[in-house]
């Protein structure tokens, strides 16, 4: 899995980089291409317009078109150009290719008329060069004496010719080389980019997974009952936070397993002894050794009783966990509630020296719940009180209204609950000290019975606690809804 999403990301990162670098190619060559054939046009233009007017000078200079096929031939070789000049008549007086002098030529594009120059143009201060066709030494603008021949005379506006151009190395030629060669440069950066980024891609890839691959690692050992792996990474990203994930994950499996195999081993030992105690009993009546007297059958009877509690305990959390606890609810009163769960346990707070005292807040409204469910929470947190609560202590069970709800507490001035063990009060099978027997640390399932049933009322409970000082545990019910039309 770890491979494929490496071949993914180098796969995307050169995806990316081919379109990338595709789009810029593919404008590149288009811009490439509108400036070239524009470059092309304006350079014809220019050549065809001086071209023009050096053929004006010649005739203004010479009268005529004499010797202008010499002076035409040698333009073109050097230009790599197609010439054709005709007359005012339309024949031609000059061509390149010495196909058609004195011959009529009117092609279907029109040609560019020559007509005299604006200027005067005067010969220059220098000598025609050997073999230099006549006039080519003429330039505009020049402060040279005035030519033999009286330019001036001819008028503005006459036609001297018509001046046909043809390239003899197309512009398509050029744009293709130079096309072809952007291209190519594209091309080669196009590649070399993609295979830097994928190189980059790779390197970089072993870091980026790693804390996937170290997940998978601890994943897999996690699977397997090794609840101990952690994931350790500085990723400040999704996957680090994937990995802080996993940890929190990783600490409440091995929380839960430990108070398993604690409960596990509890359980056991719950079992153990009245087991035991039982059989023991038995085997003294069935040797003789005891009478099958009223006390022996109270002992039997006690010691069947704790094994009844446990398996009830255990039965009432399997449902409690499923969503499957079936209730009854009905509009109570909450001062009886209080007042007989107090009542049950009197005699064994009376028996350790312990005050029980309720605070129900006159005028509360009736409780929507179920009346034996919320009396065993009472009982369940009175007991769990009085357990932690040393002879002169005191317990305080109380009673409040808040908004839609009613808040029941049971405050006792025992020993108190440390720090490290209050986020784990209501798990299942914790118990804050281990060294506790049955007789006062039960099995570590009455508090998470407690939390399942108020939650299933769709109330609340929590605990507040200080070590040393006490505890206080409270939760919360809702209130009856009272009947239409009162």
């Amino acid at each position: 899995m770890l491979y494929s999403l490496r071949v993914r990301l180098l796969l995307a990162f050169a995806l990316v980089i081919v379109v990338t670098v595709g789009t810029v190619a593919f404008f590149a060559s288009r811009g490439a291409s509108d400036e070239v054939q524009l470059f092309e046009r304006q350079s014809e233009e220019m050549r065809v317009s001086r071209l023009q007017r050096f053929l004006a000078g010649h005739y203004a200079f010479n009268g005529s078109w004499q010797n202008v096929q010499s002076l035409v031939s040698q333009i073109a070789s050097s230009e790599e150009m197609r010439i054709v000049l005709t007359d005012a008549t339309g024949v031609v007086v000059a061509d390149s290719a010495n196909l058609l002098v004195g011959k009529r030529y009117s092609p279907e594009s029109g040609g560019t008329p020559i007509y005299p120059p604006s200027l005067p143009y005067r010969s220059s201060s220098r000598s025609p060069a050997p073999g230099e066709p006549p006039g080519v030494g003429l330039e505009p603008g020049s402060h040279s004496q005035p030519p033999p021949t009286p330019a001036a005379v001819l008028p503005a506006g006459q036609l001297l010719g018509t001046l046909y151009v043809g390239s003899e190395r197309p512009d398509a030629v050029i744009y293709q080389r130079l096309a072809e060669k952007i291209n190519s440069f594209l091309l080669w950066g196009a590649l070399l980019a993609v295979g830097i980024a994928m190189a980059l891609t790779f390197l970089l890839s072993r870091q980026i997974l790693s804390p996937a691959r170290a997940l998978a690692v601890a994943a897999r050992r996690l699977a397997r009952g090794n609840f101990s792996q952690r994931v350790q990474t500085r990723d400040r990203g999704e996957l680090g936070e994937l990995a802080r994930t996993f940890n929190s994950m990783a600490t409440e499996l091995e929380q839960s397993e430990k108070m398993k195999r604690d409960m596990i081993a509890d359980a056991a030992h719950e079992l153990r002894t009245p087991l035991t105690n039982i059989r023991g009993y038995l085997e003294a009546v069935s040797d003789g050794v005891l009478e099958p007297d009223m006390e022996t059958i109270r002992s039997l009877s006690e010691e069947t009783a704790v094994l009844s509690r446990l398996v009830d305990d255990l039965q009432e959390l399997s449902l409690a966990e499923a969503g499957q606890l079936k209730l009854i609810r009905e509009a109570a009163d909450v001062g009886s509630l209080v007042d007989g769960a107090v009542a049950g346990l009197e005699a064994a707070a009376r028996l350790k020296g312990v005050s029980l005292r309720t605070e129900v807040a006159s005028g509360l409204p009736m409780a929507d719940v179920d009346v034996r469910r919320i009396g065993q929470v009472l009982r369940n947190l009175l007991t769990n009180a009085l357990a932690h609560t040393a002879g002169g202590g005191t317990i305080t069970v109380s009673a409040t209204h808040e908004d839609m709800a009613i808040r029941l507490s049971v405050t006792d001035t025992g020993e108190g609950i440390a720090p490290e063990d209050l986020p784990y009060i209501f798990e299942r099978y914790y118990r804050a000290d281990r060294s506790r027997g049955r007789t006062t640390g039960g099995s570590g399932l009455g508090l998470t019975i407690a939390k399942r049933l108020v939650e299933a009322h769709g109330g609340t409970i929590g605990v507040e606690s200080k070590l040393g000082e006490g505890s206080r545990f409270w939760f919360t019910v809702p209130v009856a809804q009272a009947p239409a039309g009162r």
